[in-house]
């Protein structure tokens, strides 16, 4: 495998579930390119290719050598170094590291990407100077990662913050046994809050199908079955997140995904969690990410420290 001499630069790779996007920061951290493209879903050999393209093309363009840190959905089995836990199923079972390797010809770091975007927005983000950040992704699947004074919490199995896949708390008989998720089971969070979960209970209480952005405008203009929709969303995320508070206590809840864009939920989220949280106050605060959509892929690009 090729040995070089760091630049100091680093790349970081979001393999996202429509997306995948690579961001380059010089050795202060300032982004110094960036790019998207759509994530080729279903193929994995095209992951390979789209994520090396897209570091050869940056290198290129900023004409420097850089160390490579990919956040992933899932995570790499410590027993196998497998891909396992993934909602883009097609890399559950491969190789990821190892192939990223040969075709980069150098060494890769991977870790789940909600744990990147904790870990972004627990150093300099929304969650700077917080001791406890949860990290929740609320897009094509629905995951968290868990930072600690600045640093991701793995646990032993790799999979701390995977609370998509706990069962959605306190259901009510109308959500009982539950969605079918991928992985198996029927009911999970990630069932019931993930961005096509959204959607999908917009279409079949309306019939037309809508992305989560036009139902957010349809709720605000006044549309009372689109609000009656949010509204059903809103206390299913409190109670999910009441959950984790009873037992993380964190200082801040960051979202992240296309969902964190809908503003509301800072707003209502806070007062519907607070009958499920087992305290007589709740300091704990919601935010919407410091650094956007970019945040996760910043936290990629950190899982090389500058000095390498």
């Amino acid at each position: 495998m090729r040995q070089f001499g760091p630049s100091g630069f680093r790349i970081g790779i979001d393999l996202g579930g429509t997306k995948t996007e690579a961001v380059a920061l010089n050795p202060s951290g300032a982004v110094v390119a960036q790019e998207r493209v759509p994530t080729r879903k279903g193929d994995y050999s095209a992951t390979i290719t789209t994520i090396s393209g897209l570091v050869h093309q940056t290198e290129s363009r900023i004409g420097q050598t850089c160390t490579v840190g990919i956040g992933m959905p899932g995570a790499a089995s410590r027993d196998t170094g497998l891909v396992k836990n993934a909602n883009s199923t097609w890399l559950i079972g491969k190789p990821l590291q190892k192939d990223l390797e040969e075709a980069l010809d150098r060494p890769v770091r991977l870790q789940n990407d909600a744990n990147c975007f904790a870990v972004s927005e627990a150093v300099d983000g929304a969650g700077r100077d917080a001791e406890i950040v949860f990290g929740v992704i609320l897009g094509t699947g629905v995951g968290a990662g868990i930072a600690i004074r600045g640093e991701c919490l793995e646990g032993r199995n790799a999979i701390a913050g995977e609370w998509g896949h706990n069962p959605l708390p306190a259901p009510l008989d109308d959500e009982r046994p539950g969605p079918l998720c991928y992985c198996g089971r029927h009911g999970c969070i990630e069932s019931f809050l993930s961005g096509p979960a959204f959607e999908r209970q917009y279409a079949e209480a309306s019939g037309k199908e809508c992305t989560a952005r036009e139902i957010e405008a349809l709720a605000a203009a006044g549309d009372p079955l689109a609000d009656a929709i949010m509204r059903k969303y809103e206390e299913r995320l409190a109670r999910a997140l009441a959950h984790v508070i009873n037992i993380l206590d964190p200082d801040i809840i960051v979202l992240g995904g296309g969902l964190s864009n809908i503003r509301r939920l800072y707003d209502t989220v806070p007062t519907l969690w607070e009958p499920h949280i087992f305290s007589d106050s709740v300091e704990t605060r919601l935010s919407p990410p410091r650094h956007g959509d970019s945040s996760g892929v910043r936290g990629a690009a950190w899982l090389w420290p500058p000095s390498r």
